[in-house]
């Protein structure tokens, strides 16, 4: 889909650059969900999609779909190959000028369990190095998120149910020192956050509790230093987690779904050893536990 060559290349450009070019601080804003959602004369299920395998955690058909994406405007795309260039002679110096980076474009991307549950939305910049024939890099924009939420305070925070990643990368990039650990059992929805929605591959741990990727390569350094050492994707049972795990948390996101978006009987069960166990995950002073249950209800 990302081919940069001949004809194809200019179809993309095309999907990809379709909307009319504005500029607003918050590209999560819900003004401009039909973009994401569709229209009356554009339906939600009309994007391309990039990522599809079928889960063996109960999660069915897992598939991650794109749909063009009219921000930010094409006038400020210099500033951000500039700001990977600059990145790229950080952390390799003497080959700031071995070539440059360059934007394809920006899409909406969504994941979705057995084609009609929404999990997550998140946006996606495409980018290319002109040295690189062929490449093409995707990273996923952390200031955008569906929820509005701010704030500057250190904190350590458990997000449970990973989805696209957006909620976790998010906090990260917003609360600056925040560690955030990420419990998904899929690992399915893992690998298509990872390869297909732009999350960092770094932040992927072992179940020995060791990063899968001993160092992060030259992209991934290049887009996420000083946020994916933060963030840690463990693939492992919630309840087994909670259970095993000795961590204080501050806050603590619950947002975990099966494939025909149900909510697991053993998180909100009272007699289950999750709930048993989630008050001594908590710091007992300000210790807080948010459950997710807004799933991205279309707008009226």
């Amino acid at each position: 889909m990302w081919s940069r060559a001949g004809s194809r290349r200019c179809n993309i450009h095309r999907r990809l650059f379709s909307g009319a070019a504005r500029r607003i601080e918050d590209e999560g804003d819900w003004l401009y969900s039909p973009e994401w959602w569709g229209s009356e004369s554009e339906s939600e299920f009309n994007g391309n999609t990039v990522f599809r395998s079928v889960s063996d955690k109960g999660n069915g058909v897992i598939s991650v779909h794109a749909y063009p994406s009219s921000r930010p405007n094409k006038v400020h795309w210099p500033e951000t190959e500039k700001w990977l260039q600059q990145r790229y002679g950080e952390i390799y110096p003497g080959y700031e000028h071995s070539g440059s980076f360059k934007i394809l474009g920006y899409q909406w991307r969504v994941l979705r369990f057995n084609d009609n549950t929404r999990q997550s939305t998140v946006k996606i910049m495409a980018a290319y190095r002109d040295t690189e024939p062929g490449s093409i890099f995707i990273m996923q924009q952390a200031q955008c998120l569906a929820i509005p939420l701010h704030g500057k305070k250190r904190m350590h925070i458990l997000c449970i149910g990973h989805g696209g990643g957006s909620l976790p990368l998010f906090l990260a990039s917003k609360i600056q020192g925040a560690e955030i650990h990420v419990v998904e059992i899929d690992p399915i929805v893992i690998s298509a956050s990872v390869q297909a929605m732009g999350f960092p591959g770094f932040s992927v741990m072992t179940p020995s509790g060791e990063r899968a990727l001993l160092e992060p390569d030259t992209i991934n350094e290049v887009m996420w230093k000083g946020i994916h050492e933060r963030l840690y994707l463990y693939e492992t049972d919630a309840e087994k987690y909670v259970v095993e795990n000795n961590n204080l948390y501050d806050i603590i996101f619950v947002d975990a779904y099966d494939g025909d978006d149900i909510f697991p009987n053993k998180l909100w069960d009272p007699h289950s050893p999750f709930l048993n166990s989630l008050s001594d995950r908590l710091h007992p002073e300000h210790g807080t536990v948010v459950v997710m249950r807004l799933r991205y209800l279309k707008p009226q």
